[in-house]
């Protein structure tokens, strides 16, 4: 069967060879107890993240450059990758994080129809993810955490190659934006999450990312202003990504966010920024 379930639509034969995704089926790069994410979903033990080798969207900064590349990843069947979810929440991990897994979404539906977990699935997303691959995952999916990466049709060919970014992404934000919100505590259970890097030289184009989610996701949806940006990839040949976002620009962010009423809002410390909070591919 050829290919059509990310944006791309490269058409490949995935039994055969890999797409543009860069992977024929699945390979995970690495699962553990994950203390970093944000307190909803982390809440007491850490999310029981697992990282998916391959992506559609291949940022040129990407932090998980390695895995974006499928240059890291062991290939896992759905039985086994069902195992993982079973052995993460046995180690106590308040959700199951699917980390980058929009170009697995079939593989991931059917892992999730073996076994669904008891404790809520996130799936973590880059923003770019087709509608149907999503609606493959949403009989399974409690928790969406999207970024929303660019506005700019500009900025987002140069930095990804895929000028349709938000074009995509506003669709599927604003589709996952109806999934009921549900708490316990401090704890998500249920709903949206939305997440933005703040990159070098960008602010202006992060405010209007912020007009769009004000008048997209419902009252008391936490949104997730990422400072953690730390020059990596294949930035060779784009100067201004070769440094870390200043608080001066950090700060513009984040008061505009505030300034629209955003009332659940995550933020950042200039220490995020640093090579130790990415992971060593070790699976």
């Amino acid at each position: 069967m050829r290919c059509t379930l990310c944006p791309l639509k490269c058409g490949a034969d995935r039994e055969k060879a890999a797409g543009r995704c860069g992977v024929k089926g699945l390979t995970v790069a690495k699962y553990y107890l994950h203390p970093f994410e944000e307190p909803p979903i982390c809440h007491t033990n850490g999310a029981g993240a697992v990282f998916f080798g391959g992506c559609s969207l291949r940022c040129v900064f990407c932090q998980n450059y390695e895995v974006s590349r499928a240059e890291r990843g062991k290939a896992v069947s759905t039985r086994e990758l069902a195992e993982i979810f079973r052995e993460l929440e046995e180690a106590g991990a308040d959700c199951i994080d699917l980390v980058t897994g929009d170009h697995v979404a079939d593989r991931l539906a059917e892992t999730l129809s073996l076994y669904k977990p008891n404790i809520p699935v996130v799936f973590n997303s880059g923003g770019y993810i087709s509608m149907r691959a999503m609606d493959l995952l949403e009989p399974f999916v409690d928790i969406w955490m999207p970024d929303c990466k660019f506005f700019s049709k500009k900025l987002s060919k140069r930095y990804t190659g895929r000028e349709n970014y938000f074009e995509v992404a506003s669709a599927a934000i604003a589709r996952m934006a109806k999934k009921p919100v549900r708490w316990d505590g401090n704890r998500l259970l249920s709903g949206i999450m939305v997440r933005h890097l703040v990159l070098p030289g960008c602010t202006s184009d992060s405010l209007k990312i912020l007009d769009f989610l004000k008048g997209v996701l419902p009252e008391g949806v936490p949104l997730s202003l990422m400072r953690q940006y730390t020059p990596m990839g294949n930035i060779e040949d784009f100067p201004e990504l070769q440094r870390k976002v200043t608080g001066r620009e950090y700060r513009r962010v984040v008061g505009y966010a505030l300034s629209l009423g955003f009332s659940n809002l995550y933020t950042q410390g200039k220490e995020s920024a640093e090579l130790a909070f990415v992971p060593d591919w070790d699976y």
